[in-house]
């Protein structure tokens, strides 16, 4: 009798192994298909930007290709679609981002060294940050209409160069800033203590080890923010960039000492974004063709800056061995 039980135990413990490779199995065969489903979603996902960019360039292209001459590079905006050109828009453009990033890049990089590696953690601090990461989200029709009021009508800056710029400066900051702090938080802490144990001092820490380390992430954060930055119309169109210039800023070389002139920070301007808007709010046929000429430019100046971002990241990345 005790033998009979004991056959009939050793009977269902082989009937539960039994069950429990099975249910082993099933789930290893439902984790690979859960892992094929989320791969399959994955690359559904990459492709769908990927080719909406891809379709937009492409139309863009086939509708303005027509326009795309030396001509129109280099003429000035016209009420006729045919002799209009894009000149001062793109210099315009040029002469904006300039004052930006002369302007956004060291407060920028400066506040994201200082938020990481100097300040100390109390409430004051926690308000900065937090107020830093809300104004990345906050939509830059409101950053123009600040400037609005604090650079045209408090410091008298008028609807200049200088004006856009700091602008659009403030708009990317917080971007800077943040991917500033990422950046540096990314090295490891043995630096540091390395650094510190052979008497280094905190400025001789952050100058020779964590600006060289982290310069990758930082530019790369630089870059995206100017290559954001060069896309705007609402903020510009807010501060009063104009729609139809037919002339150049003045020149900033002087021809009296000291040769250097700044008259042209205060000189009106216009950017590409509000020169493809003026076209397309146009009813004419041509003028659209004319828009979708400027969006090529503007994409292509866009695509090389970012194409910049991942070259850098990838050169500084490259160097670095931990």
């Amino acid at each position: 009798m005790k033998n009979l039980n004991v056959f009939k135990s050793n009977n269902q413990d082989i009937s539960i192994l039994d069950q429990n490779r099975e249910y082993i199995k099933k789930r290893i065969v439902f984790n690979k298909f859960k892992d094929y489903a989320f791969w399959t979603i994955g690359l559904f996902s990459t492709l769908i930007g990927f080719v909406l960019l891809f379709t937009l360039i492409i139309d863009l292209f086939l509708d303005g290709y027509l326009r795309l001459n030396c001509r129109f590079l280099t003429s000035f905006p016209s009420r006729f679609p045919e002799n209009a050109g894009i000149l001062s828009a793109l210099i315009g453009t040029i002469l904006v981002m300039v004052v930006t990033a002369i302007v956004s890049i060291p407060l920028g990089v400066t506040a994201g060294i200082y938020l990481e590696e100097y300040s100390r953690e109390n409430w004051l601090t926690n308000i900065i940050e937090i107020n830093i990461i809300n104004l990345a989200g906050v939509p830059s029709i409101i950053y123009g209409l600040l400037a609005l009021s604090l650079f045209v009508y408090f410091f008298k800056f008028k609807e200049s160069i200088l004006t856009g710029g700091l602008t659009l400066s403030l708009l990317i900051l917080p971007l800077i800033v943040t991917t500033t702090r990422k950046a540096i938080r990314a090295i490891p802490n043995s630096i540091r203590e390395a650094s510190y144990s052979l008497g280094a001092t905190k400025w001789q820490t952050v100058k020779d080890h964590i600006i060289p380390y982290s310069l990758g992430g930082i530019f790369t954060g630089v870059i995206i923010g100017l290559s954001r930055a060069i896309g705007e119309t609402a903020p510009l169109i807010t501060i009063g960039g104009l729609t139809f210039i037919a002339f150049l800023p003045s020149s900033p070389i002087s021809s009296s000492f000291p040769f250097i002139s700044f008259k042209w920070l205060l000189d009106p301007f216009t950017v590409l974004p509000i020169q493809i808007f003026n076209w397309v709010s146009r009813p004419q046929d041509e003028f659209h063709v004319n828009a979708a000429a400027a969006a090529v430019v503007l994409l292509i100046i866009t695509l090389f800056i970012n194409s910049l971002a991942i070259y850098i990241r990838y050169k500084f990345r490259k160097k670095i061995r931990w």
